[in-house]
């Protein structure tokens, strides 16, 4: 993906996404509340709630694509 780019991506499309690129190569966010999280989350996301993530954007990196969930 480009730079700035913003792309919706079904499960299956999230699957093959993660299944075509090193792990290093994304970062998955999972932006749900941390008991929804603690029930089950898929396996190397970080949890990042909707509700804080204006104040915590500059500990996203910007040299990885980030998959928000």
């Amino acid at each position: 993906m480009e730079q700035g780019q913003f792309v919706d991506l079904s499960a299956a499309e999230l699957r093959r996404y993660m299944a075509e690129h090193h792990e290093e190569a994304y970062l998955l966010v999972d932006v749900r509340q941390e008991k929804e999280y603690a029930r089950a989350h898929i396996p190397g996301a970080r949890l990042l709630p909707l509700a804080e993530l204006p104040a915590r954007l500059a500990e996203l990196p910007a040299d990885r694509d980030i998959v928000f969930y």
